[in-house]
């Protein structure tokens, strides 16, 4: 069996692995060497890292139960020193020597840091590997500065990263426009300005000459003489081909490691792969090109027949929250080529296609870029004009461009999947998932931009046999999902439900609903301060103030702190029940007192009677706070559980959330107030306070998750206001928090709350939609006519 040694664990080589087991599943010896003590992950996912969307074990594109199903020999965290070509062995710094048959040398490229004073001071980082992102995570935690040098894709991708996790960021830029080797003018100073929106701040035109600071960095210097202070630097100015293990070896080396149409070095028998790799004069940096290179090298190692390496025309996609951007092929207008341009500017959508002799050689899409894998596919092909414009002018707005594209355009980009190879996997295969798209073609595995294209082709072959689990629309009134929605109205600065019906292109003129009281829901949580609540949007119960039984009356719960009341409100409640023929009085589970049978008239004259807030028993708010009698009275308990309960409860009234929530806080480890089944559960311990989220009493019963424990009470109000801000801005509407910590997982919502910075900005959020609560019946109490019209034209059910 012939030796087959890999140098490198990276996306190039493995691909290239996975292409010779295609190929020849069984022919080689396969021995594979990564420096990184992980399995083969997606690095161009890193920036989703760092941004807090995702894990490491998310990126991860084969197990270790891969390579022992392949029987691959991997070497995790084991780096190649040295090459004897003559006697084919590779010897690690371990001490371990592989002999080889055929040697594959892909040790990818490291970042390129500025050689200038200061570049070897602490907090001075590179952006290139999971290291890197556990460096700046962890830096987050103790510093607020952050300034990134480099304004193209992958500065920009770790500066939303920083912003994320919670620092300030100043982005450093030699050009006068961001990311200028994938945009023009226009759509790079587009991008700034929706970068500056979400919180960036940049310095165009300058050039930075030192980093100051003694033994840690503490500013950088630039050419003009200004100065900016700072806690960390990350250098994002481009890459280098790793070519130091081939140089040694004697292998030649220009930029990169210089190889030939098929992927061969200048010695027999040793191949190189991806960005370590020179071809033509050319390096690579983006993933599309390095898969081809592997299909390649893969048939020249199996012995088959095939055309070479003739280079790759590249496309680039941002991935950065809220901004959609395509690039490919040549943007640079010359003498020698025409334009066609689309400007948008109350969108801020912009289109270029750039043409030579009548044909596509290129295009740029900002804010709308569905259109780019098809343009990437024409660009490749050197379409002409008039096919593209015919294909423009020939599609249904309503339907997929998918249903347009010939089966030999490719769909992903990354992976060069075309549309027919996706059919014929569907078709043959019997695939119905965009999962398992992905296993069987590798189409979508990489960048993820062209999961919606894989998704409308699944839809487009399955026919009324498809059915999408994956995507949750917030109604039938959109095709958009609730995150879609959100990212609209912030991207765009929507402040109105109906202004985001209008713009978003809803099906139905006024909405339904389901989707109205959701808009009003996250326009108020993205503009706590400035949008006016549209009750005319709310579910009935909460429009009315009181939840309507079955036979027509309603039910009215007043507010009791933590489950305290007085002989006064007993008094008043006990009033009312007799001058308005309550027909039940009783105990909530909730400790409240529930008066059931009012009439729906008298509603506005028994709140005034009351004069006592409302318990919002109706709400998507802050309900209850259930207390046990606490150490005050109980031999067993060590907190004040009833006064904790009531400053959780006074703290959060009236806040707007997603979906009811309700707390328990328990004295001691015996649980009486069953904050294990809580929205919020907070547990007294000697000392210590533990706090649960995520539990569900109801029918799908959920046990709470520890969050984390504290000792103070402040410490219990803060964690609590961040993980409720952290569930108000990222679930969806009517989404339980049970429903979704399960979702995101405990660990990512601490990872997000137990980071101070973080913590602080939530609160901060928290704080500042709380600041606008008022009682919302207590305008209509004293104007009750106003009340009662309103009451008598209500239609939302």
């Amino acid at each position: 069996m012939k030796k087959l040694v890999l140098i490198g664990n990276g996306m190039a080589g493995i691909r290239t692995i996975e292409e010779i087991l295609k190929l020849l599943p069984d022919y080689f010896d396969i021995t594979v060497f990564g420096k990184e003590p992980y399995p083969n992950y997606n690095r161009i996912q890193l920036s989703k890292v760092l941004q807090g969307n995702t894990e490491l074990k998310d990126i991860t594109l084969n197990e270790w139960q891969w390579y022992e199903d392949h029987n691959i020999l991997l070497y995790p965290g084991e780096t190649v020193v040295k090459i004897d070509k003559k006697r084919q062995l590779v010897y690690t710094d371990k001490g371990k020597e592989a002999p080889f048959d055929h040697l594959i040398i892909a040790t990818g490229s490291t970042p390129f840091i500025l050689p200038i004073p200061g570049a070897d001071k602490e907090g001075v980082t590179g952006f290139r590997d999971i290291s890197d992102c556990e460096r700046m995570i962890k830096e987050s935690d103790k510093y607020r500065h952050a300034t990134v040098i480099g304004g193209g894709i992958l500065g920009l991708e770790a500066a939303r990263g920083l912003l994320n996790l919670g620092m300030d960021v100043d982005v450093v830029e030699l050009s006068d426009y961001l990311m200028e080797a994938q945009l023009d003018r226009t759509a790079g100073e587009l991008l700034q300005e929706e970068l500056e929106r979400q919180g960036m701040q940049f310095h165009l035109n300058t050039q930075t000459v030192e980093v100051l600071g003694n033994e840690r960095v503490t500013g950088v210097k630039f050419k003009n003489g200004n100065t900016i202070a700072t806690d960390l630097v990350v250098m994002a100015v481009g890459i280098r081909p790793n070519v130091t293990l081939a140089q040694e070896a004697g292998l030649v080396v220009n930029r990169g490691i210089v190889v030939n149409d098929y992927m061969e070095t200048s010695s027999a028998n040793i191949y190189a792969v991806g960005e370590c790799v020179e071809h033509n004069e050319r390096t690579y940096g983006l993933v599309a090109p390095l898969y081809e290179q592997g299909q390649v090298l893969a048939k020249q190692i199996c012995g088959m027949n095939h055309q070479g390496y003739k280079g790759s025309i590249v496309s680039t996609q941002l991935k950065v929250s809220g901004v959609d951007v395509f690039s490919a092929g040549v943007i640079k207008e010359t003498p020698e080529t025409k334009v066609m341009k689309v400007f948008d500017e109350w969108q801020k959508t912009y289109k270029k296609i750039v043409i030579h002799n009548g044909r596509l050689i290129g295009a740029v899409l900002y804010g709308d870029t569905k259109e780019g894998t098809k343009l990437f596919s024409y660009i490749k092909k050197q379409a002409s004009v008039e096919d593209y414009l015919a294909s423009w002018q020939n599609t249904d707005e309503e339907e997929s461009i998918v249903a347009t594209m010939s089966d030999d355009e490719i769909i992903c980009g990354c992976n060069g999947v075309s549309k027919g190879a996706i059919v014929k996997a569907i078709k043959e295969d019997g695939l119905t998932s965009l999962e398992e798209v992905k296993n069987s073609t590798n189409a979508a595995r990489s960048c993820g931009q062209c999961k919606g294209m894989v998704t409308d082709l699944l839809e487009l072959t399955l026919g009324d046999d498809y059915s999408d689990n994956s995507k949750e629309t917030i109604c039938g009134c959109t095709d958009l999902s609730h995150e879609e929605v959100v990212a609209e109205i912030r991207q765009k600065g929507l402040t109105l439900t109906k202004e985001v019906m209008n713009v978003l292109d809803w099906k139905t003129e006024e909405g339904c609903s389901k989707c109205r009281p959701a808009l009003n829901y996250y326009l108020g949580m993205i503009h706590p301060v400035d949008y006016k609540d549209e009750r005319e949007s709310r579910f009935v119960n909460e429009r009315l103030h009181a939840n309507i039984q079955k036979d027509g009356t309603y039910s009215v719960v007043p507010r009791m702190y933590g489950g305290v009341t007085n002989a006064k409100d007993l008094r008043k409640i006990a009033d009312v029940a007799e001058k308005y023929n309550v027909g039940m009085i009783k105990m909530t589970g909730g400790q409240r007192i529930d008066l059931l049978g009012i009439k729906k008239e008298d509603l506005p004259n028994v709140w005034k009677e009351l004069g006592m807030p409302s318990g919002y028993a109706y709400g998507k708010s802050v309900r209850t706070v259930k207390t046990c009698v606490g150490a005050q009275f109980c031999r067993f308990g060590t907190q004040d559980s009833v006064g904790m309960g009531i400053q959780l409860e006074k703290k959060f009234e009236g806040l707007n959330t997603p979906h009811k929530v309700k707390m328990g806080v328990s004295a001691c480890p015996r649980n009486c107030s069953e904050g294990s089944v809580k929205d919020v559960g907070v547990v007294g311990l000697d000392g210590v306070w533990e706090i649960y989220v995520g539990g569900n009493g109801g029918t799908d019963l959920r046990q709470a998750d520890l969050l984390v424990r504290v000792k103070t009470e402040e410490e219990v109000l803060s964690y609590t206001a961040a993980f409720l801000q952290y569930y108000r801005e990222n679930a969806s509407y009517l989404e339980r928090t049970s429903k979704f910590v399960e979702r995101v997982g405990i660990e990512q919502v601490q990872k997000v709350v137990m980071n101070e910075a973080l913590r602080h900005d939530l609160n901060q959020r928290m704080d500042q939609a709380l600041s606008v609560y008022k009682e919302p019946w207590d305008e209509a109490i004293e104007n009750q006519k106003t009340l009662k019209d309103l009451y008598q034209n209500i239609t939302m059910k």
